[in-house]
């Protein structure tokens, strides 16, 4: 599962606090009991809680490129990163490790924001490029990864898997949003992006938010969307061909593992297909 967590002055360079970053990485345990791991420069820190499931000996986050001047924290798996390596090799980038996380670092010195789109896997991440200045966080097209942030008033942004860790750091006012308690009678649960506290936001799903030190904050920017049309009629028989098709083609992607695999089987329509 894996738990992200991180603060980043969007104005300057100010200290980062160990003990608060630690804090808020130990309140998402839960979430990777393998590891955990610190990455503090000035205006940055970076979180990482590791469950190992690729590269186990040598995926250990944050994760840097070649000179160390763009560091990761990364939450998911990258499913087709075994296509990209030998891309990302040919434009002169050299791998230490075979996970899938150092894919993420290489993609972005050479697609920027666009690296995206390239990816196809779930994941959500925040990535740090010290000669861009540039801060960059990303959710997953389907949102099956969570990301959660805030931009408190002195200019710091907290981001995290989890509320909690957000929490954890101390500075969020605990505002309540009741158009989001609106929302969880309504619906069930709160939409993105908003959170239960005025002050925190989920990036939503196939979006990213791209800060650049010095300059006021953005909105996040969407990269994908599902296209709904009617010009593409099929026949019965070939959709049935091709759901078999992309199903089988789904596990497999998923079955790239050094840990034991397994399946939660509850009877239902699609945990049936999983399994079958």
């Amino acid at each position: 599962m894996c738990g992200i967590t991180g603060i980043f002055d969007t104005r300057g360079s100010a200290d980062i606090s160990r003990a608060v970053l630690q804090r808020m990485n130990d309140s998402q345990l839960h979430r990777g009991p393998d590891e955990g791991s610190l990455h503090i420069e000035p205006g940055v820190g970076l979180g990482h809680r590791r469950l190992s499931i690729i590269d186990i000996a040598t995926g250990q986050q944050p994760l840097f490129n070649e000179d160390g001047s763009v560091v990761v924290v990364f939450n998911g798996e990258i499913y087709n990163y075994q296509q990209l390596i030998p891309e990302l090799q040919a434009l002169g980038h050299v791998f230490h490790t075979k996970s899938d996380t150092e894919c993420i670092v290489h993609a972005w010195e050479s697609w920027g924001a666009d690296c995206v789109k390239r990816f196809r896997g779930m994941f959500a991440f925040a990535l740090w490029d010290r000669n861009q200045q540039t801060f960059f966080l990303a959710r997953d097209r389907l949102g099956v990864k969570p990301m959660y942030y805030a931009l408190l008033d002195d200019g710091t942004l907290l981001f995290g898997s989890e509320l909690k860790s957000i929490l954890a750091h101390g500075g969020l006012r605990r505002e309540i949003d009741p158009l989001a308690v609106e929302e969880y009678f309504a619906l069930g649960y709160v939409a993105e992006p908003r959170t239960i506290f005025k002050q925190a936001q989920k990036l939503s799903p196939a979006h990213t938010l791209t800060l650049r030190r010095g300059q006021p904050m953005p909105a996040p920017v969407a990269y994908w969307d599902v296209r709904f049309s009617l010009d593409n009629p099929i026949s019965e028989a070939d959709a049935q061909a091709e759901l078999v098709q992309r199903l089988k083609e789904s596990v497999r992607l998923r079955m790239i593992a050094e840990v034991p695999l397994g399946a939660f089987l509850s009877g239902g329509v699609d945990s049936s297909a999983v399994v079958a």
